[in-house]
């Protein structure tokens, strides 16, 4: 008798264990590891999959038989389980929860879930060509059996166009009969029209130290200027990769950065690249997915998930915008992706690229210590020369009548547009007003859920938060006192609106949440800009990262304080990422950048050194500070929230929480808190937050496994464990 271990599709972290089943012998051929089943379990019917195959059980009960094998193919191959291991004791989260975020939902272990393959129907000869001609007694039915000839098979949606009737009189005769093709949704034929382009010397000594380490695990981190030509020395390794019968990895962080990227590659490999995003419908991941696992692609190109991608014969991973925060997952299981790849390329003893023109000041630190191999591309290619950059004291343009843009803006605006040149204003900040307020009575427009004010959405006439969703109609007098309402603050919606006011006959474009929820959005609205449609582009953080845009000659950053004011270690880091990101958009081609830099701190270092684009002056007045403050690269970081419905019951646990940590870790770690989390209410869920700093500390994981397990079985109030936090 066979029996197997099967993992459920239970979410309890109590659950969190494989169950024994035995294999009736009709099945028993079917059963692989990594494969799925329906079982029995508690008068229900679910899904698990194989982790197991044992001929003995492993404890002496009764032992119920599984009712099928749901897969024909493996969908867990040996290193995705390792992963999902990885993940599971580097996260504190379960297995089911690891294996799960690795898989399109179609293969998710879940008993209710049915996303079907797509199919077409071809028609082909059932009979010889002569004698299919000879019984055709129209015209149409001869046409459509000569197109069937000439094709082998030919569409019957497209037979349907010739003539329907027909069609059905051939298939009654048996003339011609219907086959089920299975076709992928993501099915475009791609034209190879990009070429190989000749390296400069930095990025062909990028390339050669690369290349010459092809099948062993090496970590590389490319410092490289924005425009000085990552992506063709990607490529060119890939090329080298695929040359070498092996395949590809290439994460980038954001899905608006993937469009661009995306036909890069395709125009370079054709089809064999596959994507990944969370953008796909359920069926189209479902597709690209099983088209990786069976060989058909050679590269994979997408965000977070795509390092998940179950690849055969991995040669290298690439990693774009490595210091982007999306790498890593805000949401059980917290895994970074960087660490999932790095693992992976120390798994198939392949290199691991990480590149990026602002590196974290972690993976910098590392680099310096050789922990990372570092390659510098300082020179822009073609000698394109950097951005000029200058701050404008908004202070003093105020005093001026200028609130939203500079004079100095304006100007160079109207220059660019006479050159017919392009502009992109960035503001981090989507809406209309953040603020809505009575000067009368004080009243605020706040979320009764969270702990948050409100923001105007001027097309919708709404007002939203922006953490939970909740949403109610603007009116234009106090709720309280009924006077005329102020409205302060602005986001991308108001600055298109002032733009489109100031520049009446300028072609202005948004791009942000609002205007890229529908399908393809950041593509439309990326391709629109690219094929100057639009003069101007107003949008958030999602336009600065790693788009190319060769017309755009100026760069406007509309507000840059607000990163500045964020109660996070990491607010100056990453305001100089966002800044210093956004000015390397102008000035691409042969186009001379500029970049204004509008701030009510023009004194500030940080900005400063943006304006200067000198990332090793930023680098090294941070890392003094990180060093004083005990914060990363010096210091490990583990956040841990306790969040309840019940604010006594909540600051209760996180006060035993505190004392827990502090009784049974090092003297020498640190722990902070309990504290109120800087938003203290989400969905009518309070929040505390206790943050540790470490250095060495055996003690800690074993102390953060026991906290977790104490929380398992409590249903009022939570903990999450946040290990490497992106932000506390």
């Amino acid at each position: 008798m066979m029996y197997i271990e099967v993992l459920l599709e239970l979410k309890n972290k109590h659950t969190d264990q494989t169950y024994t089943y035995k294999v009736p012998k009709s099945l028993e051929k079917q059963i692989y590891i990594g494969k799925r089943v329906k079982v029995p379990f508690n008068k229900r019917v679910l899904e698990g999959f194989i982790l197991a195959v044992n001929m003995m059980p492993k404890e002496d009960i009764k032992i119920l038989e599984i009712i099928e094998v749901v897969d024909e193919e493996i969908i867990l191959n040996e290193e995705l389980i390792k992963i999902s291991e990885f993940i599971k004791d580097n996260t504190l989260c379960s297995m089911a929860a690891a294996i799960q975020v690795m898989l399109p939902k179609a293969l998710k272990a879940s008993y209710k879930t049915n996303i079907n393959k797509k199919y077409q129907v071809n028609l082909v000869l059932n009979i010889s060509y002569d004698s299919a001609r000879k019984l055709c007694n129209s015209t149409k039915q001869k046409e459509i059996i000569d197109l069937i000839n000439e094709n082998n098979i030919f569409l019957k949606k497209e037979a349907n166009l010739i003539s329907s009737s027909s069609v059905n009189t051939l298939l009654k005769k048996q003339i011609i009969k219907e086959e089920e093709e299975e076709i992928y949704r993501l099915n475009e034929i791609s034209v190879l029209t990009d070429q190989k382009k000749k390296l400069n010397e930095e990025q062909l000594n990028a390339f050669k130290s690369i290349t010459n380490s092809l099948g062993e695990f090496k970590k590389y981190l490319i410092h490289g200027v924005t425009g000085s030509g990552k992506t063709e020395v990607y490529m060119q390794v890939i090329e080298e990769v695929i040359n070498n019968n092996k395949t590809a990895i290439v994460l980038v962080p954001e899905i608006s950065l993937t469009p661009q990227f995306v036909f890069n590659f395709k125009s370079r490999f054709g089809d064999d690249v596959a994507l990944l995003h969370s953008a796909l419908s359920d069926g189209e991941r479902y597709d690209e997915w099983r088209k990786i696992a069976r060989d058909e692609v050679k590269i994979v190109v997408g965000a977070r998930s795509a390092i998940f991608a179950p690849l055969k014969n991995l040669g290298i991973i690439i990693i774009d915008e490595e210091h982007s925060d999306s790498y890593k997952q805000e949401s059980t299981p917290r895994y970074n992706a960087i660490d999932i790849a790095e693992f992976r390329a120390e798994y198939n003893n392949i290199p691991v690229v990480l590149g990026s023109a602002t590196p974290t000041l972690e993976r910098m630190a590392r680099a310096s210590k050789n922990l990372y191999k570092l390659i510098e591309l300082k020179k822009r290619i073609n000698n394109a020369s950097l951005p000029n950059c200058i701050i404008v004291d908004m202070a003093e343009e105020i005093k001026k009548g200028n609130y939203l843009l500079s004079e100095r803006l304006q100007v160079e605006i109207e220059s660019a547009i006479s050159r017919e040149e392009q502009i992109i204003l960035l503001l981090n900040r989507r809406g209309f007003s953040t603020t809505i307020t009575c000067s009368n009575c004080g009243f605020t427009y706040k979320c009764p859920n969270c702990d948050i004010t409100l923001t105007y959405h001027k097309l919708k006439e709404n007002l939203r938060c922006h953490y939970c969703g909740y949403t109610i109609f603007k009116k234009n007098n106090c709720p309280k006192c009924h006077e005329e309402l102020n409205f302060y603050g602005y986001g991308t919606e108001k600055l298109e609106a002032e733009i489109k006011n100031i520049y009446p006959n300028l072609r202005v474009l948004r791009m942000d949440a609002d205007t890229t929820r529908n399908k393809n959005g950041h593509e439309k609205i990326i391709e629109k800009f690219r094929n100057h449609e639009y003069d101007i582009l107003v949008g958030t953080q999602m336009i600065s990262k790693g788009l190319d845009f060769p017309m755009v000659s100026t760069v406007g950053i509309i507000n840059a304080d607000t990163t500045l004011n964020i109660p996070d270690f990491r607010s100056g880091e990453k305001t100089f990422d966002l800044l210093y990101q956004a000015a390397g958009r102008a000035g691409r081609s042969n186009t001379v950048g500029n970049v204004i830099i509008q701030t009510f701190n023009k004194d500030n270092f940080i900005l400063k050194c943006v304006a200067e684009q000198d990332y090793e002056k930023f680098y090294n007045y941070e890392m003094n500070i990180r060093k004083k403050l005990k914060y990363p690269p010096y210091y490990y970081l583990i956040s841990l929230k306790v969040t309840s419905k019940d604010y006594e019951m909540c600051s209760k646990e996180a006060t035993k929480v505190y004392n827990y940590l502090r009784k049974n870790i090092s003297e020498k770690s640190l722990v902070l808190g309990p504290t109120t989390a800087n938003v203290f209410k989400v969905n009518n869920v309070y929040r505390f937050g206790i943050i540790i700093k470490y250095r060495f500390d055996d003690k800690i994981m074993p102390v953060l496994k026991e906290l977790d397990k104490m929380f398992v079985i409590n249903n009022k109030v939570n903990l999450e464990i946040d290990i490497n936090p992106i932000q506390i």
